[in-house]
């Protein structure tokens, strides 16, 4: 339902459509992610590990975020596992309510040292639009 709403223009919450280039076909792929912006910086968080999204993006410079006809480009910088528990932190505060079934137990109010033990099963990307 999110997805459908989104590719027609309706952000339930800041949703977006991403899209990336498959790593082996070359066509678009798409799939429903909810974007973070923290201290002016935007995110995109993988809260079901290391999907075929990630592998496809980590496979390329950037992809395009989508709502309704409205594209933006962008290019990504992936953050180490050092570098996650404050986006984390974050993330589970704006998005528990949708994802937070897949974070292992772990909530917006874990320690950080909780954070850090689960960083390397969730993929973070820093992204910057072009557009």
């Amino acid at each position: 339902m999110v997805g459908w709403l989104t590719r027609h223009g309706i952000s339930l919450a800041g949703s977006r459509i991403l899209a990336v280039r498959g790593r082996k076909s070359g066509q678009w792929r798409t799939t429903p992610v909810n974007p973070l912006t923290h201290r002016d910086d935007l995110y995109l968080v993988a809260p079901r590990g290391h999907t075929q999204w990630v592998r496809n993006l980590r496979a390329t410079d950037g992809g395009e975020l989508r709502l309704g006809k409205r594209v933006e480009a962008f290019t990504y910088v992936e953050l180490a596992d050092h570098e996650k528990p404050e986006i984390l932190r974050a993330y589970l505060k704006r998005w528990k309510w949708e994802v937070g079934v897949f974070f292992e137990g772990v909530d917006a109010t874990a320690t950080d040292e909780e954070l850090l033990r689960i960083a390397p099963g969730y993929p973070v990307f820093r992204i910057r639009t072009q557009g």
